[in-house]
């Protein structure tokens, strides 16, 4: 038996830098000597992995990791996702792919390390869905935005809203005809086709997603809460599956960023800003979800969490309770999507009783 092959026997986690078509593997043994250094080609990399002897597998979160982590499950390895910002305090000199790749195996032996959890196919398919929406809308938004930039540059002013610009532009361009140009007229109708089109392909979009949340056991669940509905839900999902990656309501809540920064020292407990980490998309929606609770102060008596929600806004600043209440509602979320219990079932179940 060679030496190279010995080696190779004695791995105990392989760090893989992924890339576009060229991986970067660096492995160590048990006593912590590197002892595999190998750059493979995407296709090689069953044929390059049947050689290895089952062991820790770290590779950082970003595109294809999600693939490449059930192909080496399926192979019998233990598959590790890693936030980069965790890889980055192991990376030692300058960066490059092996060093990356060294910096990964490391990071995937610590035993307190927290995770990315494993995506199926199904939860990749609908983040998928979310993605396409969301350039979708902000496509619109632009074209939208542009239009009504247009009809400025010609005097022409409309109320702040999607609907009211709808309602009044062909108004608009076809009484004004003598104050707008051919050309501009022209461009506007084309930029309205534009918005018209996003709106049809937008509107699709939603309608799958809504599909989706009907069909999923825990969109439904998710979707008993205040403020969630089909969006929310199936992005949670999405994003999370059943929640096992956290162990409590507060840790999803920070992962989402909605909690404050801490620059603590010498016993001396100091606050900022929110974190604003982990998926800026699902922290917005549960923001404007907050803010639609807030704008109906009626309905707090109706909440388990209205009392207090009452107390809170009169000692919180408007957009500090924005964010308590997003918080408070991604806990809930995440309560009720790991438990697979409807929001405030106990009180639900003694209202059918009575």
């Amino acid at each position: 038996m060679s030496t190279k092959k010995v080696k190779i026997d004695e791995l105990m986690s392989i760090g893989v830098d992924i890339g576009k078509d060229v991986f970067h593997l660096v492995g160590f043994n048990p006593a912590g000597e590197r002892v595999l250094r190998k750059k493979i080609k995407r296709h090689q990399l069953e044929q390059t992995f049947e050689d290895f002897p089952r062991c820790i597998v770290g590779m950082e979160a970003c595109l294809s990791a999600h693939f490449v982590s059930r192909f080496l499950r399926k192979m019998g390895f233990e598959p590790r996702i890693i936030p980069a910002i965790y890889v980055k305090p192991f990376n030692k000199g300058q960066k490059n792919d092996y060093n990356d790749a060294e910096a990964i195996a490391e990071a995937a032996l610590r035993p307190n390390l927290k995770t990315v959890s494993e995506k199926t196919q199904d939860q990749l398919d609908l983040q998928a869905l979310h993605r396409v929406r969301a350039r979708l809308v902000s496509r619109r938004t632009a074209t939208v935005n542009q239009i009504r930039a247009f009809l400025i540059e010609q005097g022409i002013t409309v109320r702040r809203g999607l609907s009211a610009l709808r309602n009044s532009l062909l108004i608009i361009l076809k009484n004004r005809v003598d104050e707008i140009s051919p050309r501009m007229h022209k461009l506007i109708l084309n930029l309205h086709q534009d918005w018209i089109g996003l709106d049809e392909r937008v509107k699709m979009t939603s309608s799958e997603i809504e599909a989706v949340s009907k069909a999923e056991v825990g969109c439904q669940h998710l979707m008993t809460i205040p403020g969630i509905g089909p969006l929310i839900s199936t992005a949670m999902v999405a994003a999370i599956g059943k929640g096992e990656a956290f162990d409590r309501g507060r840790d999803f809540a920070a992962w989402l960023g909605l909690v404050p920064r801490q620059h603590s020292t010498g016993g001396r407990t100091i606050l900022g800003r929110i974190t604003k980490r982990g998926s800026r998309y699902l922290r917005m929606l549960f923001v404007q979800a907050a803010q639609v609770i807030m704008m109906r102060p009626k309905n707090w008596p109706k909440f388990s969490f209205g009392a207090w929600l009452e107390a809170a806004s009169t000692r919180m600043q408007h957009n500090k309770l924005g964010v308590a209440l997003a918080n408070k509602l991604a806990r809930i979320a995440w309560s009720v999507l790991n438990s697979e219990r409807d929001f405030d079932w106990k009180e639900n179940e003694i209202a059918a009783a009575i």
